[in-house]
């Protein structure tokens, strides 16, 4: 019987922009990992809707003899995109639904200068030794922050150019700033505050990144924030799982996807007479060389059985 899904499930992973390498999964070894609880460093996005893939690899026919008789097919150009909604919003679904930076709106000074994306930060808190990804030690400072509370951890800005953020390429410095707080404002490397006891800030999931850098410093984060018409693309590695009701699974891995599109929502009836707002994302895949063969793949789709 053909797999007999009622939803698909959205993972991202890491790519490192400057070598271009992506992360890789080998559905022989984890394709039946638990969904709930992927295989490092893959990040569970949750349930989206209205997945739809589409081929745009052209094929052309090799034409010889008179009159012309086509001997064998070629292809002349490759392509693939995807697309979904997101069925929740938070930091990382926000991030690649916006397609460019996706800025993390620092808590400001008081009588800050209005900004867009954010006026002038209140100082970053110093890490202290013996942090983790999911326990920052902050001594006294702790008491700055509050349950519930997000977070970010990353460098100050000192002039880098190039990529910049910790864990995952937050955006693409051309020339120097003066933010102290730059990577801080678009470092995907941000957690929300579980428990605060003792000067030590336990976070809900761990950090993108891992175990904080002794260089990191730690902001407040009042919410996020993306813009239309900046020129960052967002880039991943992304898996996509659909269950059968036997157990069975299809998935789609696309080692390289890169955002064609800006933030859209779209909206759909909920209960009590409201409108549930969705965030729509659109990709195109950019390609990889398999090390089996040396062929180039878009996307690698499996089955699996149970």
């Amino acid at each position: 019987m053909p797999p007999q899904v009622r939803r698909v499930r959205a993972y991202f992973a890491p790519v490192n922009r400057s070598a271009k390498q992506p992360t890789i999964f080998d559905p022989a070894q984890m394709g039946m990992f638990d969904l709930s609880a992927p295989p490092a460093p893959w990040l569970d996005l949750g349930w989206i809707t209205g997945f739809a893939r589409k081929s745009a690899t052209k094929l052309e026919p090799v034409l010889a003899g008179a009159p012309a008789v086509t001997q064998m097919q070629s292809r002349a150009e490759i392509d693939a995109t995807v697309s979904f909604q997101f069925a929740s919003w938070s930091k990382l679904q926000m991030a690649l639904a916006a397609g460019t930076q996706q800025m993390n709106l620092l808590k400001t000074q008081s009588g800050a200068a209005a900004a867009g994306s954010g006026g002038a930060a209140i100082a970053a808190v110093a890490l202290a030794s013996g942090s983790t990804a999911m326990v920052l030690q902050l001594g006294a400072a702790a008491a700055n922050f509050t349950v519930g509370e997000w977070i970010v951890a990353d460098v100050d800005y000192t002039g880098q150019l190039g990529f910049v953020g910790s864990g995952v390429s937050g955006a693409y410095v051309k020339s120097a700033l003066s933010d102290v707080d730059y990577v801080r404002r678009v470092s995907l490397n941000v957690g929300r505050v579980a428990s605060i006891a003792s000067g030590a800030v336990t976070l809900e999931q761990p950090l993108i990144a891992g175990v904080p850098a002794s260089t990191m410093k730690v902001s407040g984060v009042a919410g996020f924030c993306d813009r239309e018409g900046s020129t960052f693309f967002q880039e991943w590695s992304a898996l996509f799982v659909a269950e059968g009701q036997q157990g069975e699974r299809v998935l789609w891995h696309y080692p390289r996807l890169q955002a064609m599109a800006g933030a859209v929502e779209a909206t759909s009836a909920a209960s009590g007479g409201l409108e549930a707002l969705r965030q729509s994302a659109a990709f195109r895949a950019l390609p990889v060389t398999d090390g089996v063969d040396g062929e180039t793949v878009l996307c690698f789709r499996s089955f699996v059985a149970c």
